[in-house]
């Protein structure tokens, strides 16, 4: 609690009454002529006696003149009209020692609910002010020396440090010890100032007072960190007061919160001082002179941790829109991946094949080629293309996308359990039997018999068996011949009865018509909702606002599909209608697709195997004999990205 200074001159009739008032009232005499000592927490109260007191005794105030009450006494007291603006209240003589205790009590707690009501009006303003400040600076380690800087002035405090929230990829999240300030000690670390230690962090748990903090979101306030509140599972570190001859005292550590409630950062404040000025030479200066942190020093400081939590997010969505396009195209393409793992990396793949073949014709001094011309931004716009070729994937169902048999996951597993129960159904059909050849008497002949419902059964059994496995191997996405597919449509009219009289199939006809695939693992249906993802490319890229140089992205990319002779999708354009680049990235996308290892559905084909392929293509007038012919000869599979 400040100091209650009653003020009177020593000459003053006033100083006898002045005497005698209680002892919690410190009694200070003026002397014309010089100025009062008053320190900056010390609360007073000029008494004057009108009739004898000199008119310049108010200037002895000097500064202070405005935030100290006078209380006047006088025999004849003055119309409201005539009262002085600088009396707080007029008391007439003589006055009793309660008359005047009373009015000097009412009159300090006028004078500090002024002087609360100024200091508010201030750190308001300073708030704003830095506010201004933190949504105007965009290097994120200016903005940290900033808002702790600005947070100790606010605070008073001696110290104070900034942890950053992190998260490490495939690791719990964390305090990144961002920041620390200190006007009474050297940091250990690095040295007196501002100190940023490279690797320190600390997890975010109820071991430490900051973790607690970002765990929880709430702010924690310490009379004496040493002495943590009972039921507390959070400790202060004392090695950093050991090593620098310190002694946190009073703390107060508070969330750095967005708007949504996320807690990004800690903000940690150490040692509220009378003085902002003071400079602690010892820890015992500290243990006896460190206050424990207002109410309002609690609201300022979460109120610019908000503040600062806003700054921050804005800064770090500066510098990420810096780097914005790139980093949306790397998400695009990761988002195209995580749909279809088995594919992962052939964007990257097709983007590099494809630019590096554009960049071969740009460089072509004849042939075909020599006229073929692409600036650096159409390069740019032709990896765009390519790293975005397949994002409609997103679009495709997952259970078609990464199909890697002709039948569902379960579907081959199902009719595994099938033929179980159509054996079992079978031998207690034949079991059945024989227990009624028996229970007739007829025990004449029954071994014979006997025998053969054995080999009728195993002759049932051995066909389920061979039916099942020409079902397992017309499962895979093989090119399956027409006799094979005519074979397993028989299965399907190919019916056991059971012990129960029932007629069942190894297969239904719908197993049948999708085992009989020709080609590969995908019905028609499927293959459609799969041709169906260079539609929702083009739909999701159109959306995009790009710039001039880069607005033909969509085109190229939904025409990697087109064939020149008309048989590609998704709209069978042909010849010139299929832009180059489109051309280009047709042929890149088939060679990666056929040597790729990580297709679930076919095994990768060599090289050599591929460039037959992509041959068989331009024979058939389907890809442009040109691009192929430069392909061959850069072969850009063997160039470093």
């Amino acid at each position: 609690m400040s100091s209650r200074v009653v003020l009177c001159s020593e000459k003053s009739p006033v100083a006898a009454l002045v005497a005698l008032l209680a002892d919690d009232f410190e009694k200070r005499a003026i002397i014309l002529g010089r100025a009062v000592p008053l320190a900056a927490d010390e609360a007073a109260v000029l008494l004057v006696d009108v009739e004898s007191d000199a008119p310049e005794l108010l200037a002895t105030l000097g500064a202070r003149v405005h935030d100290v009450p006078v209380i006047a006494l006088t025999a004849t007291p003055p119309t409201e009209a005539a009262l002085p603006p600088s009396w707080y209240a007029c008391l007439g003589k003589p006055v009793t020692r309660p008359v005047l205790e009373r009015a000097l009590e009412q009159a300090f707690d006028h004078a500090r609910l002024r002087r609360e009501s100024a200091a508010t009006r201030r750190e308001l303003e300073e708030l704003n002010e830095i506010g201004i400040r933190l949504s105007a600076e965009r290097d994120v380690e200016t903005l940290l020396r900033l808002i702790l800087s600005r947070a100790r002035e606010i605070t008073r405090s001696d110290a104070g440090s900034i942890y950053l929230v992190e998260e490490p990829e495939g690791e719990p999240r964390r305090l990144r010890f961002e920041i620390s300030q200190n006007d009474s000690a050297t940091i250990p670390l690095s040295g007196p100032g501002d100190t940023r230690p490279a690797g320190a962090s600390v997890p975010i748990s109820d071991e430490s007072i900051a973790g607690h903090v970002a765990l929880t979101g709430e702010i924690v306030h310490l009379d004496d960190a040493y002495v943590p509140p009972p039921g507390a599972r959070y400790h202060i570190n004392t090695g950093f007061d050991k090593h620098a001859g310190y002694r946190t005292k009073s703390m107060l550590v508070v969330p750095m919160k967005t708007p949504g409630d996320d807690v990004i950062g800690v903000l940690q404040l150490i040692n509220c001082k009378r003085d902002p000025a003071r400079r602690f030479a010892s820890p015992e200066e500290i243990e006896a002179e460190a206050l424990p942190y207002p109410e309002r020093f609690k609201s300022l400081a979460a109120s610019l941790a908000s503040q600062a939590a806003v700054a921050l997010q804005n800064s770090r969505l500066y510098e990420s829109v810096r780097v914005l396009f790139e980093g949306f195209v790397s998400a695009s393409v990761g988002a195209i991946e995580s749909r279809d793992p088995t594919t992962s990396g052939h964007s990257f793949r097709v983007a590099d094949l494809t630019v590096a073949l554009a960049e071969a014709a740009h460089r072509a001094a004849r042939g075909p080629l020599r006229d073929v011309r692409f600036s650096s931004d159409q390069i740019r716009e032709l990896r765009y293309a390519s790293l975005l070729h397949d994002f409609g994937k997103v679009g495709v169902r997952e259970d078609v996308l990464v199909k890697a048999k002709k039948l569902p996951p379960a579907g081959l597993e199902l009719i595994r359990q099938r033929s179980e129960i159509l054996k079992r159904g079978l031998e207690l059909k034949f079991l059945r039997k024989k227990l009624d050849a028996l229970l007739r008497g007829s025990r004449e002949g029954f071994p014979a018999r006997a025998d053969e419902w054995d080999a009728e059964l195993a002759t049932l059994l051995a066909e389920i068996d061979e039916h099942l496995k020409a079902v397992a191997a017309a499962n895979e996405p093989t090119v399956l011949p027409a006799e094979t597919a005519a074979g397993i449509r028989s299965i399907a009219g190919r019916a056991f009865v059971d012990h129960t009289g029932d007629a069942q199939a190894l297969i239904t006809p719908d197993e049948a018509d999708i085992l009989s695939i020709p080609r590969g693992s995908l019905t028609r249906d499927e293959f459609k909702q799969i041709q169906s993802h260079v539609l929702y490319t083009y739909e999701f890229l159109k959306r995009i606002p790009w710039t001039k140089e880069l607005r033909e992205v969509p085109t190229i990319a939904r025409s990697h599909h087109e064939k020149l002779d008309g048989s590609g999708y998704p709209e069978g354009r042909r010849g010139a209608e299929i832009p180059l680049q489109s051309r280009m990235m047709t042929v890149s996308d088939i060679f990666d697709a056929l040597t790729a290892s990580d297709r679930p559905y076919k095994a990768a084909v060599p090289v050599e195997r591929a460039l037959d392929i992509l041959d068989q293509e331009r024979k058939a007038g389907a890809i442009d004999a040109d691009i192929l012919a430069l392909f061959v000869d850069l072969k850009p599979w063997e160039l470093k990205p």
